[in-house]
């Protein structure tokens, strides 16, 4: 374990490192903050984190940068989430309100996500797999053919085609569509199989082939949907940061083009809480030099999906995770108002 007075210096060290994007020396670290002790000593404590593998000597200059090592260190320890001011908390709200639906949420949320913290934003839609019936809507196109409408707690909407097998009458739309909401509304999607099983019965024997044809494509919707979708914006951000990248930035690009590797940088959506994955903990190979900051979001207490970002691991860590969560609870806030 670090000493309090080495833990201090390591960041000084992450925060000269991420406002300067120079190595930092010994005699800058006196110089910039009360340390209390002699250059002499910093150099002793920069040589005892250097051994430990926190930090490391780029090149052949006295400076020091940390590791993927000493950034865990330094979010586990070090960093406190940084509170948005008044203005932005405003302008996030003012950004939101004008949202119509659940598309244009996601947009404005990506967009404002990479604005406020100049990085690579990803938003995923929220997942049918955790959430709730709000409304099933039937409407007639032609004698034998419905359009079936879902619409989710979360703003979700789901548009259907359904070829009857014999004409089907407004009044008996009507029937069906009264006698399904009023099973499934407010019931959440894995539920929804069960609780519709012997609809059919329940109505006389020549409309029995219509409600089941309806029911068929309700239930190949719920599973249709459950992949998970994805917005992502901001990826100019990553040019500012060419020289962040060992290598070169298109590895990285490449990786971002994937939804696949980016749902798993994310996480699972039922772990709401945030997370922070440094630079070799990404599997992925092409993101070694990257960190991701995740949240999860919904309309109540659980997570129906996760938001985050993607950036260097020179990363301003607190106010990152600052405006993950602050944009997280803005989004939750506009679906249970919804």
């Amino acid at each position: 374990m670090l000493n309090e007075r080495r833990l201090e210096v390591l960041r000084a060290i992450v925060q000269d490192y991420v406002g300067t994007e120079e190595p930092v020396g010994s005699k800058a670290l006196t110089e910039r903050h009360q340390l209390g002790v002699s250059p002499a000593t910093v150099r002793n404590d920069m040589a005892a984190l250097e051994d430990e593998g926190f930090i490391a000597q780029p090149h052949t200059s006295a400076g020091r940068i940390p590791t993927d090592k000493g950034y865990r260190l330094f979010v586990d320890r070090l960093a406190g989430v940084k509170p948005l001011s008044t203005p932005e908390r405003r302008a996030i709200q003012n950004f939101m309100d004008g949202a119509v639906d659940l598309d244009d949420v996601v947009g404005r949320t990506v967009r404002l996500l990479a604005q406020l913290t100049r990085q690579v934003a990803v938003v995923q839609y929220p997942s049918l797999t955790r959430s709730t019936v709000r409304h099933v809507e039937l409407l007639s196109l032609a004698p034998a053919r419905v359009m079936l409408v879902l619409i989710t707690d979360t703003g979700r909407v789901e548009q259907r085609m359904v070829d009857c097998p014999s004409p089907v009458g407004e009044t008996a739309l009507a029937d069906l569509r009264a006698r399904l909401n009023s099973r499934v509304v407010g019931r959440r999607f894995a539920d929804v199989p069960q609780l519709v099983q012997d609809l059919p019965e329940s109505f006389e024997t020549e409309d029995r082939g219509t409600v089941s044809t309806v029911l068929a494509t309700l239930l190949e919707t719920l599973v249709e949907e459950t992949e998970e979708r994805l917005m992502i914006g901001g990826t100019a951000n990553l040019t500012r940061f060419g020289h962040d990248f060992p290598l070169v930035i298109r590895p990285v690009l490449e990786a971002l083009e994937e939804q696949v590797v980016l749902l798993k940088l994310l996480g699972e959506a039922k772990d709401s809480g945030m997370t922070v994955r440094i630079g070799h903990e990404n599997a992925h190979e092409g993101l070694t030099s990257t960190s991701v900051v995740a949240v999860g979001y919904g309309s109540g207490d659980e997570a129906v999906a996760k938001l985050g970002v993607v950036g260097p691991t020179r990363m301003d860590y607190p106010g990152t995770m600052g405006a993950v969560r602050a944009v997280a609870r803005y989004v939750g806030q506009i679906l249970a108002e919804s």
